[in-house]
This record gives structure tokens, C-alpha cells and sequence, in this order.
């Protein structure tokens, strides 16, 4: 599990004038809990808000949601490893007990994470079985606008925009837990970009074996910072998700998604004649950068907002997940619902250093994930990479990547300056 970080949470919640759960309600509020945006973390949060244990209150809850429109996010796939009895299991969209991870050359490490499986879970699938869940609950309304402002203070927090047709909008609540996708990312050190284009495709023959998804191949042509790799989950003897993924400093164009597509699935997976069906798309940021929790007094930060992505490879689901657990275990206790850090200091410390050494050359991205698949235990690396190993796993899986490239790097980033998205490099680099 990922703890909070070591400075007391909730004092620093009740300096900001929030009381515990009960005490110091101002009459003005109209909800508890406003929750802005229906996204993984709206949606977790307030499925784990609003479906309390037997016995357990549930907060007045207000999902705010943008209208049909260029603000509304397209349907997306969300993919994180667990255990084969998870919570959302019922509507997932395909799992598989067997990864596979091909270096350069082709070589194939092929693993059983011991008591895990990789699941799939589409957005609009989540979607129905959250808000379903939560139909007719009371306390629980969902509505739409598009969010303009929010602000907080001692009194409660106050949600500002504009519904469908236009029209002011304004909740007002006791806490407010905002997961729209900041204007800029925060100063940081290193950032790059984790940028992809998928196909679902149809294959006129049998191609993907489905019990066994490729979570990275390497056979790839490799950028000039960071990694590139295919990734293929499939869904069917003759369909799956193909995407082509880079780690890298900005995304490609239009032709550039389709090239690399067209020679993973023709030159390398050979796959014969095919239908695209479906595409999906997305740029998710990669960064030291510190994500602050707390906009002001009464105000949070969630998802990807509030750091959820793990710096070192992108995944954000079962962080999100975390987050809206213990905020909704918080409030149950009577304890300000304060947001946890997604990932301890150490797992950000580590990938503060791999995505240096990435962006710096200095570390073979391709070379350093097949090695880690190819002599740790499929679950050992799992766990790394969402967080939950301890000190003397880390130690141990240290001696598994290149020792003087990531001590050179650990070494200089303490004397790093965090640097505005988009500045340009420090002296000397390029």
C-alpha cells in the first residue's frame, strides 16, 4: 500500500479551517461533497463515497459533469494489474494470467504474476456501473456544467460555470474534490511525455493468443530520448488493442502515429489482412513535478491532478483507486477527507531518477524494462511499479539496473533547478 506522506494530513486540513466530519457546517452549503468532473477519479470517488458498508453514513454527494461536447473525454482504456477477485471484475472488459515482454532482438519473457492478473476496463463500461450503482441513492445527484472556478474558505468551498444552455451555475459545499486535468504541469526536473495511437483491429485469420497480453515490445524503432514499444491486448483469436507507445519529450504527428503503427502490426506482428474497428489516443504526462492536493481551504486535487500517475510509466487506475478509498475511510472515521500522496517519496525519488536517465541517454529505456521482466518474478516487478514493495525489495531489485548511470543521476538532482513546462533545458544539455 501506498502511505501518505509523513507530515500530518489532517492537521494541515483543519488549519485550513476544515473541522471533522459533523462539527462546523455553515448553513450556506448545499452538499457536503461536490466532486468536479466524471472522469476515473470523479467516478471512483464517488462510487466508494456513496456505497458505504451496511451501517455506514454516506455524504450528500453532487457529480458535476461537462455537457456533450469537445470538454466531454472520448471512451478510453484503463488497464492496472490486481487480484483476480477485484472489485470491478464483473465488467471488465477482457484480463489475462500471462505477460509477455519482448527486448530489441525479440526474445520473449514470458511470466504468471503470482495471485495477478492485467485487466481492461473501458470508460464508458465504468461509467454505467458506477453511476447504475449509485441511481436513486439518496443524497446522491448528478449534474451538468462546464466548471469555470472553483474557491475555498473557512466557510465551505463554492463551485462556479455554466450549464448546458448556458446559464450561471454555483454549488456550494463543505469540500470539493476538483480532478480536471491542470491548465500547465507543475515546475519539475524532467518531463516527458508517455504519448500513444491504438487500432482495434479484426485480423481475417486466428493472430493473438488471449490468454496472454504483450505489455511491452521492443521491436520498435527507438526515439532519441526516452523508449517507444508495441502493445497488444488481446481481446479475441482475432482481435485486440494494438497500440504503438512512446516515452519521449513531445507526441508525433497524425503521419507519424500511422507509420509506426503500420510497421509494428505489418513488419513486426505480421498480422496479415485486417479492419481497423476502433482507435484510441492520448498524451499522459511523465514527471518529477510535485502536484499540490490542496488548491485552498476545503479544496482537493484527485487523479491526475493530485499525481495520481505514476511518474515512471504512466499507470494512474489503481492509484485513483487508493485515493478514493481512503478519503472515503476518512470521512467515515470523522477525519477530514483529505487526499493521500498516490506514491511514497521513495517511489517518487526512483522515478525522478529513471526518467533522467532516460531523457539524458544514459540509461537504455528498451534494454532496462526487458532486463527487469527477464530475471525478476513477473508479480516482484508489478508491485515495484505500482509502489508497494518495501526498502530491502527496492535494494535487491537496484542490483538488476545499470548501477553508475543512476547513481550519477541521483547524485546531480538534488542540484537540479524544477524548471516551468516547456522552459527550455539546463545549461549545457540539449
Amino acid at each position: 500500500m501506498v502511505r501518505p506522506s509523513g507530515r500530518g494530513e489532517g492537521d494541515d486540513a483543519e488549519r485550513q479551517g476544515i473541522g471533522r466530519t459533523g462539527t462546523g457546517r455553515s448553513a450556506a452549503v448545499d452538499a457536503e461533497i461536490v466532486i468536479v468532473g466524471a472522469g476515473a477519479a470523479g467516478l471512483s470517488l464517488a462510487h466508494h463515497l456513496c456505497a458505504p458498508p451496511p451501517g455506514a453514513r454516506a455524504p450528500s454527494v453532487a457529480l458535476v459533469e461537462p455537457p456533450p461536447g469537445p470538454r466531454s473525454p472520448a471512451v478510453r482504456t484503463w488497464c492496472h494489474w490486481g487480484p483476480p477477485d477485484g472489485p470491478y471484475d464483473a465488467v471488465l472488459t477482457a484480463s489475462w494470467d500471462r505477460l509477455r515482454v519482448r527486448d530489441r532482438a525479440g526474445r520473449a519473457s514470458v511470466g504468471v504474476p503470482r495471485g495477478l492478473r492485467y485487466k481492461m476496463l473501458r470508460s464508458d463500461v465504468f461509467e454505467r456501473f458506477v453511476l447504475d450503482g449509485l441511481g436513486g441513492r439518496a443524497g446522491f445527484v448528478r449534474e451538468t456544467a462546464t466548471v469555470t472556478g472553483v474557491a475555498g474558505g473557512p466557510g465551505g468551498a463554492v463551485v462556479e460555470g455554466r450549464d448546458a444552455h448556458g446559464r450561471p451555475y454555483r454549488r456550494t459545499a463543505r469540500w470539493v474534490f476538483d480532478s480536471r486535468p491542470p491548465d500547465a504541469l507543475p515546475p519539475a526536473r524532467t518531463t516527458l511525455l508517455q504519448h500513444f495511437r491504438g487500432w482495434f483491429v479484426r485480423t481475417a485469420e486466428p493472430r493473438f493468443d488471449t490468454g496472454c497480453a504483450d505489455l511491452m515490445d521492443f521491436r520498435t524503432p527507438q526515439p532519441a530520448h526516452g523508449l517507444s514499444f508495441g502493445y497488444v491486448l488481446p481481446l479475441g483469436p482475432c482481435r485486440a488493442l494494438v497500440e504503438y507507445t512512446e516515452f519521449s519529450r513531445a507526441p508525433l504527428d497524425d503521419a507519424g502515429y500511422e507509420a509506426a503503427l503500420r510497421g509494428y502490426t505489418g513488419e513486426v506482428l505480421r498480422l496479415g489482412a485486417f479492419e481497423v474497428t476502433g482507435t484510441e489516443q492520448g498524451v499522459i504526462p511523465m514527471t518529477d513535478a510535485r502536484f499540490p492536493r490542496t488548491g485552498a481551504p476545503g479544496v482537493f486535487r484527485v487523479g491526475t491532478a493530485g499525481g495520481a500517475t505514476r511518474p515512471s510509466t504512466g499507470y494512474t487506475f489503481a492509484a485513483v483507486q487508493r485515493q478514493a478509498r481512503h478519503v472515503a475511510d476518512r470521512y467515515r472515521r470523522g477525519l477530514p477527507p483529505v487526499p493521500p500522496a498516490p506514491h511514497s517519496r521513495r517511489s517518487r525519488a526512483m522515478d525522478a531518477v529513471l526518467l533522467r536517465a532516460l531523457d539524458r541517454r544514459r540509461v537504455d529505456g528498451a534494454a532496462f524494462f526487458a532486463r527487469l521482466f527477464a530475471t525478476l518474478p513477473p508479480e516482484r516487478v508489478l508491485t515495484f511499479l505500482d509502489g508497494g514493495t518495501g526498502l530491502r525489495e527496492d535494494l535487491a531489485i537496484g542490483c538488476h539496473v545499470p548501477w553508475w548511470p543512476m547513481t550519477r543521476t541521483a547524485l546531480e538532482l538534488p542540484f537540479l533547478r524544477r524548471r516551468p513546462a516547456g522552459a527550455p533545458p539546463h545549461r549545457g544539455e540539449k
